[in-house]
């Protein structure tokens, strides 16, 4: 684990002795643990440096939870992507962070900071004050409390600003982000919510802020995300149904 966990979502490839420094493992230990892994096609290697391998992916497809939600999200993500032609993007929290699990974007996509299997910190983006805005107070205190990292001029590093902001969240149904995690980009996202409103994951249109009025399409992902939090009720029920 230590191996896999050392590759991050922008990584093309990592040399052997690169590795050892991201792992911190005696050489011998890292080749024994990198031959098995590429045996059992976790890694793959290519022209000297290593790569996650396939069955990685596999692996990662048969997580029901992700792979039921991807599968319900994914015409939702695609119809706001044909109303914007901006990208859209589907992401989890974990911890203090948001995970993003699909990203769809066109030929003029705005530059951005995200990666399918990438991590932002939730302060910085509109889906991160989504999910975080309906969070558990316990968890929001936690984010709250910690240091807030600024990754731009205009990120929100103030406590009490940013709780001002989730509080509006809470009352509009959908979060903003002006050149927050990066110079250049703005954003409007909305959260899926369960039967008790909990987060159960949130969607979100990012352009150029040159191009781009978040604004303008906050009704379109505050539909998406309800219409994938309905869809996502019906097949429970359905489920349920099945199983009685």
């Amino acid at each position: 684990m230590v191996v896999l966990e050392a590759f991050s979502a922008d990584d093309t490839g990592v040399g052997f002795t690169e590795l050892q420094r991201r792992t911190g493992l005696p050489k011998a230990t890292l080749h024994r643990i990198a031959g098995d892994l590429v045996s059992a096609r976790l890694l793959t290697r290519v022209d000297g440096a290593f790569h996650l391998g396939s069955h990685l992916f596999e692996l990662g497809m048969r997580a029901s939870v992700e792979r039921t939600l991807l599968e319900v999200a994914t015409p939702f993500l695609e119809d706001l992507y044909e109303r914007t032609h901006e990208t859209v993007h589907l992401g989890l929290r974990e911890g203090a962070e948001v995970v993003y699990v699909a990203k769809v974007g066109g030929h003029r996509q705005a530059r951005s900071p995200s990666r399918v299997g990438g991590r932002l910190p939730l302060h910085v983006t509109a889906i991160g004050k989504a999910l975080l805005a309906w969070a558990d107070e316990e968890d929001r205190i936690a984010v709250l409390t910690a240091p807030l990292e600024r990754r731009t001029a205009r990120t929100i590093t103030a406590p009490g600003r940013l709780r001002e902001q989730l509080d509006r969240v809470r009352e509009d149904g959908v979060a903003f982000e002006y050149e927050e995690g990066a110079l250049g980009l703005v954003c409007v996202a909305a959260p899926v919510l369960d039967a008790a409103d909990r987060p159960v994951a949130a969607i979100s249109v990012a352009g150029a802020i040159s191009r781009f009025r978040p604004t303008d399409h906050a009704a379109s992902v505050r539909a998406a995300a309800a219409g994938v939090a309905a869809t996502l009720a019906r097949r429970q029920l359905l489920h349920a149904e099945g199983r009685a």
